[in-house]
């Protein structure tokens, strides 16, 4: 039966499919990274699961893998198959394509940026299906974006699109790892609201998700920092749709989890502070932590064929 590999490369752990010609999932597997042994030990963590995986399906399915699509996260260049930084990872410059090239004996491999490759999924068959401009943000440790248009995604001049994460929200503001002060992910990342809540609680041991908890029974703590972090979100939100203007804004990622409690006021917020622009469907994100590994399935047909390419269901 013919197949592809769709591998999602996380900070600790791996998860991935083989999938077939007409999107279905003929086999699933997870491992772990091993990052905690160095970046070496990653790389041949992620070619040693992509060897396991050609031969299961050579095993139990009569031939191997036709092609391999790969999502990992931190700077990616697609085009010429390079794993150029991940700080969770330890790598750098990894010729990731070429080096899953060779353990699979040639099968064509396409790499993907882990966000984008999660967007690329929840725009073609998760929660934007059917249009033709979408944004997909994922509000995690940071924030990211994919810019969706007519069913692919931009990856830019330089593979940074989509980097909402670090638009200046608030100048001046909390330093930021990437060398500015006041990006958007400084406040309104899940760990942003973390750390606020936790601050705010006197909890160490407090989360995005325990805030949205406290939200809900009317904690005034919560309340406030709750407000703080969308009303930030709410910024950079309209400034992209200002730039991008999308048809549908897809919110997915840990934050994403407290549902309304994060929507309901999240839309408010967001009417308030547009003029003249239109806004976009406002979704969840639909596919969970499945988003990447689909996308990499996607990404895996597309290099096969350019047209009709399946429809994966999650």
């Amino acid at each position: 039966m013919r197949h592809v590999i769709a591998l999602d490369v996380g900070g600790t752990g791996m998860k991935a499919a083989l999938v077939g010609a007409s999107g279905e999932l003929l086999h699933r597997a997870r491992r772990a990274t091993g990052r905690e042994h160095g970046p070496d030990a990653v790389v041949e963590a992620v070619l040693g699961f992509a060897a396991e995986l050609r031969a299961y399906g050579e095993r139990h399915l009569g031939e191997p893998a036709a092609a391999a699509g790969v999502a990992v996260p931190g700077i990616v260049d697609a085009e010429r198959g390079l794993a150029v930084y991940a700080a969770n990872l330890g790598w750098s410059d990894v010729p990731l394509r070429e080096l899953l090239g060779d353990r699979l004996h040639g099968a064509p491999v396409a790499l993907g940026h882990d966000v984008r490759t999660g967007g690329l999924a929840e725009g073609r068959i998760g929660a934007g299906r059917g249009t033709d401009r979408f944004l997909f943000v994922a509000l995690g440790t940071g924030i990211a974006g994919a810019i969706g248009i007519d069913g692919t995604v931009e990856a830019g001049a330089h593979g940074f699109a989509g980097e909402i994460g670090h638009i200046v929200v608030r100048p001046g503001g909390t330093p930021c790892p990437c060398g500015q002060h006041g990006c958007l992910e400084r406040y309104a990342s899940a760990a942003a609201v973390s750390q606020a809540w936790a601050q705010a609680s006197g909890d160490p041991r407090a989360d995005a998700a325990s805030c949205a908890q406290a939200v809900e029974s009317g904690d005034e703590r919560a309340v406030r920092v709750w407000r703080q972090a969308v009303d930030v979100l709410a910024d950079g939100l309209v400034t992209a749709l200002t730039l991008l203007d999308p048809r549908t804004l897809i919110i997915g990622g840990g934050l994403a989890e407290a549902g309304e409690t994060l929507f309901t006021p999240l839309r408010a917020a967001m009417e308030r502070r547009v003029t003249f622009q239109k806004l976009p469907a406002l979704v969840p994100a639909a596919l969970g932590d499945t988003a990447g590994c689909l996308g990499a399935g996607l990404l895996a047909w597309d290099l096969l064929s350019t047209h009709d390419s399946p429809e994966v269901t999650a």
